[in-house]
């Protein structure tokens, strides 16, 4: 075998290597994130340059809890006595599909929706909180995902106005 038909055989098995392999649910795609591989807790739509399917970018528990986040040890209105929240920084969120917006509609399963504005994202550690006292939040207890300030960290961020922005069972995220 000549060396030219030698390289022709290894681009054609190259290229065919290429053609066969599966579409696997953690490939990433031409938006610039992985897909999802388990069910999707939030979509986020709107102003993102990073996205993974036709209605945005959709995140499985796995996916928001790869992205940098922090533990927050807080009391809030919703719950009685200090709980602990852990989920992803909505930073580490936004940055992870090129937010270029500067507000953030957040909406629940009931249709429920706050404006956040993303300065806050920028300026405070705010989580989109996955987990409370180490289990998965589930819909029953205020999850799949629940935006909460750092009430730990900024006393003075414990007001009405925080409150409302502070929505549960996130599902989407419209960056406006």
């Amino acid at each position: 075998m000549t060396f030219k038909a030698i390289i022709k055989s290894i681009a054609v098995a190259a290229a065919l290597a290429v053609a066969l392999v599966p579409a696997s649910a953690g490939a990433v795609q031409s938006g610039g994130l992985p897909q999802p591989e388990g069910p999707v807790v939030v979509t986020i739509s709107g102003a993102i340059t990073h996205t993974n399917s036709a209605d945005g970018a959709a995140f499985d528990l796995a996916m928001l809890e790869a992205l940098s986040g922090r533990e927050a040890v807080v009391e809030t209105p919703w719950y009685d006595g200090v709980q602990r929240f852990s989920g992803p920084t909505l930073k580490a969120l936004l940055d992870a599909v090129g937010a270029t917006g500067d507000t953030l509609r957040v909406i629940a399963l009931n249709d429920y929706s706050a404006d956040i504005p993303v300065s806050d994202a920028e300026s405070y550690p705010v989580i989109l909180a996955t987990r409370r006292n180490g289990d998965v939040m589930s819909v029953r207890d205020k999850g799949p995902a629940f935006v909460i300030y750092p009430f730990d960290l900024v006393p003075e961020l414990y007001n009405e106005m925080i409150f409302h922005r502070s929505v549960w069972q996130v599902i989407r995220i419209e960056v406006e």
